[in-house]
Order: structure tokens, then sequence, then C-alpha cells
């Protein structure tokens, strides 16, 4: 997200309701980015020097995709994204065991040294790679369809390798998630990752 210089509560008409929402102008920022998180928050990013009219109508272009964000997330309260710290402690060495074992397997085909892993209770993704060789992962992948948990995996263990998002890196993927594009739709319908 870069460095943040400013936070404000904003609120917009959406199809006659009033939608609450967090403008955030980033120093780092290259575009405009909106996103909705697990606890029904909506935030929109914008670089320095944007106009909040361009914000306004960039949010009325995606009323369909926000609207619809915030009423996924209604339906989990207690559950899979609402899930506080005791869940998070409760599920934690499971995730771990879980994660290790996956990446076990799939490292036997790639074959990538890493740093340590890292299981966190992370509301805006699924999982992280850092340049140091960290992989680290949110405890909510245990609720997760296997092939969506491992195309996870996958995603980060090749960010060992190449730490972008380039054709290169996407060839790396397919090696073992041949229909990673029809497991991103998945995840981009649960709404907690950006993959």
């Amino acid at each position: 997200m870069g460095k943040i210089i400013s936070d404000c509560n904003r609120s917009i008409k959406l199809c006659d309701k009033n939608i609450g929402y967090i403008l955030k102008t980033s120093k780092r920022a290259k575009r405009l980015r909106i996103a909705v998180y697990c606890d029904s928050s909506f935030v929109a990013i914008k670089p320095m020097g944007m106009s909040e009219n361009i914000v306004e109508k960039f949010i009325f272009q995606k009323t369909d995709w926000i609207l619809s964000k915030l009423e996924y997330f209604k339906k989990f309260k207690g559950g899979m994204f609402r899930g506080g710290r005791a869940d998070y402690l409760k599920r934690k060495d499971g995730a771990l065991k879980f994660v290790n074992e996956r990446i076990d397997y799939f490292n036997k085909i790639y074959n990538f040294k890493f740093n340590k892993i890292d299981i966190k209770n992370q509301k805006t993704r699924w999982g992280s790679c850092s340049k140091k060789g960290n992989l680290n992962f949110n405890y909510r992948i245990l609720f997760l369809s296997k092939r969506a948990a491992d195309y996870i995996v996958v995603h980060e263990l090749c960010h060992l390798k190449e730490f972008n998002h380039s054709r290169k890196f996407w060839n790396l993927v397919a090696k073992t998630v041949p229909d990673y594009l029809n497991v991103r739709k998945e995840l981009r319908r649960k709404g907690l990752s950006y993959y």
C-alpha cells in the first residue's frame, strides 16, 4: 500500500444506500485501488494529487462489485472471516501443519529455498512472501477448498523464484496448478485476496 499520508472517512450513495468508506492517500500508490475487507470495511487508496471526484467516479463504476462484496461478508458473522484472536490461536497449529505438508509436497517439484513459514491472522491476504524468503499464510486457508489452498501455497512458493507477477511467474504456477485462472476466480468470490 505504501506510505499513507492521509486517512479520512467519506460517504457515498450507491443504489439508494449510504455507504461509508475510508479514503487513504498514499505516497507510493501509482493507481487508484479499492478494497472491501472481511470485516466489511471499504477502503479507497489513491495516489497523491488525484482528485476525490475521480475516486467517486471510479467507485460508481464498481458499484455492483462493492455491494456484492459487502453483502457477501454479512454472511460470515462469527464464521470464516470474522474469527477473532481466540479462533486464530485455536487453529494456528493446524494451519501450520497443513501448510508445511503442502509445501513439502510442492517443493519436491520446485526445490526452492526459503527461510521460515509463519501463520498469521491477516485481514486482507491469504498469503505473502518476503524478500528474505519468509512465507506467511492466513490461518483461514484451512477453510478453503483443497485446490484453492494448494494454489495459495504454490503462489507464495513461486514468489521465491519470481518476486513479481510476470509471465515467468505464472508459468511457474501453471507447472503444478494448470487451472490457476479458475482458482483465482474462486478466491475473488471469497473476497479476501487480490491474487
